[in-house]
C-alpha cells in the first residue's frame, strides 16, 4: 500500500512539473508575440528589465520563468495587467488581441528608452514619476520651449503665493 502511495505521489509531482513547464513555455510564446507586436527587440526589453539579452531570451523560450518584478515591468511595458499577462499565457485559446502600436506607444517607448539608458538610470532613480516626466519632456523640447516651460512653472509656483 505504501509503495502505491509513493508511486501516486511521484506521478502527481511529474504532472505538476510538466504542467508548470508547459505554462512557462506558453508565457514565453506570449512574451515573444507581445514584443514583436510592439516592435521591440530582445535587447530593448532586456535593457528595460535590467537583465542581459540571454536572460530575456530564456524567458521567451520557456527555459526559465521571469521573476515577479519582471512580470510587473513587462505588464507595464505592454500596458496590460499582470493578471492579463498571466491569463493570456495560461489560456492559449483566449481571444486576446494585442493593442496596435500608436503614436502614444512610440512616445512611451521613447520615454522608457530615455530612463532605461544606463547614463540616466542612476541619475534619475530617486525622482517621482511626475518629476521624471517633466524632465523628459523638458529635455526633448527646443530652447524656446524650455524657456516657456520654466516661465510657466515659475508663474504657477508664484500664483499660489500671491493670494
Amino acid at each position: 500500500m505504501l509503495a502505491i502511495l509513493n508511486i501516486l505521489c511521484l506521478a502527481e509531482r511529474a504532472v505538476r512539473f510538466l504542467s508548470s513547464a508547459k505554462e512557462e513555455k506558453r508565457l514565453g510564446e506570449r512574451l515573444r508575440e507581445l514584443r514583436k507586436v510592439h516592435g521591440y527587440t530582445q535587447d530593448y526589453v532586456a535593457s528595460f528589465l535590467g537583465v542581459i539579452r540571454q536572460t530575456y531570451s530564456h524567458y521567451e523560450t520557456g527555459r526559465c520563468m521571469p521573476p515577479t518584478q519582471a512580470l510587473y515591468k513587462l505588464a507595464g511595458l505592454y500596458r496590460i495587467s499582470v493578471e492579463d499577462l498571466l491569463h493570456i499565457a495560461a489560456d492559449p485559446d483566449s481571444s486576446y488581441e494585442p493593442p496596435e502600436k500608436t503614436g502614444t506607444s512610440d512616445s512611451l517607448a521613447a520615454y522608457l528608452d530615455f530612463y532605461s539608458a544606463p547614463e540616466n538610470r542612476d541619475k534619475y532613480r530617486y525622482l517621482s514619476d511626475r518629476e521624471k516626466q517633466l524632465l523628459y519632456f523638458f529635455s526633448t523640447a527646443d530652447e524656446s520651449n524650455r524657456r516657456d516651460i520654466i516661465d510657466y512653472a515659475e508663474f504657477k509656483a508664484n500664483k499660489g503665493k500671491h493670494r
